[in-house]
């Protein structure tokens, strides 16, 4: 078997009413920690690297684990880039195996986004790669994104049919009221996702798959492990996962996991050297890692995205 785009995946998603999660990945263990889980619950599911696991592993590197994984598990898995700045990211993605990408134009005008993104539409499509655009500006820091509050944007559900249709983007990221990161939302602020926003450009592009960047919801309890164990992390305040599953069972059919995940692993590792100080062989303390992982995304698939039985 091999990698898969996502149309299929995200045709009976929408159809079923839930969503298939994209989870970012950096390294081996956070591979086969959600792969793992993935094959548990048997659930299609899309692997995606940011410039910055790029830059941290290398591309090669991670081509090799997720064929690895695909081979393990037999599930269809879509590997996926995350915030294409540009084309060349892009295009070197599509070239280097990608089967999907994602070009992020949402820092440019109207035009530009546009121009930019049926530019990579073109060329990936010509190659058999799907491709997400984005519309709408989501605050927060996440890699290589980092949007000030002040310059974050709703999505306008009247340029989304102009959008779409002039691009042929395959799926398109919206923001609704997420925010990249763990750390969201002001003392006192309540998260609060734009549920009419999501029912206009719905119902203006109906049967088109939607995606929700952003969502991390992350489970206090990894918190408090890090605190217990020589961290300082202020409470990481998520969206609601009962938002995220109601958005799953509307429009939304991706919804991006990266927070969650890098929390609980750190969780499980400082967990484990905290209570073993003398160990020093790294497949000990990263095997917890990896088991944090999977435990995390089994909860994710079964409890937020609904997409449990699905593949």
């Amino acid at each position: 078997m091999s990698l898969v785009g996502t149309k299929e995946m995200f045709e009976k998603a929408y159809q079923g009413g839930y969503a298939v999660g994209a989870f970012n990945v950096n390294n081996m263990e956070i591979v086969q920690g959600i792969t793992e889980a993935a094959k548990l619950e048997n659930s299609p599911v899309i692997l995606q690297v940011s410039a910055g696991a790029r830059k941290y592993a290398k591309h090669n590197y991670l081509m090799k684990l997720v064929e690895a994984a695909v081979m393990e598990t037999g599930l269809p898995i879509a590997l996926h880039l995350d915030h294409g700045e540009n084309f060349d990211i892009c295009k070197a993605c599509v070239d280097g195996g990608f089967s999907s990408v994602m070009i992020d134009g949402s820092k440019h005008s109207f035009e530009e986004n546009i121009a930019v993104t049926r530019q990579v539409v073109e060329y990936a499509h010509a190659h058999g790669v799907v491709v997400e655009g984005e519309l709408g500006k989501l605050a927060g820091v996440e890699d290589d994104v980092n949007v000030a509050d002040e310059d974050a944007q709703f999505t306008n559900p009247a340029e989304v049919e102009e959008f779409v249709s002039r691009t042929g983007v395959d799926s398109l990221a919206i923001a609704i009221g997420t925010s990249h990161g763990a750390y969201k939302f002001k003392p006192g602020q309540k998260p609060r996702l734009r549920f009419d926003i999501l029912e206009q450009i719905s119902q203006r592009l109906p049967g088109f798959p939607i995606v929700l960047h952003g969502a991390s919801s992350v489970p206090q309890q990894y918190v408090q492990i890090v605190n217990q164990h020589g961290g300082s992390m202020p409470d990481a305040i998520g969206i609601p996962e009962e938002m995220l599953r109601q958005a799953a069972s509307m429009a939304v059919c991706k919804i991006n996991i990266d927070s969650d995940l890098r929390l609980c692993m750190t969780a499980a590792v400082r967990k484990h050297l905290a209570e073993h100080p003398d160990h020093f062989d790294p497949r000990q303390y990263l095997a917890d890692g990896r088991e944090a992982i999977t435990e995390i995304v089994r909860h994710k698939i079964r409890d937020v995205l609904g997409s449990s039985g699905k593949a």
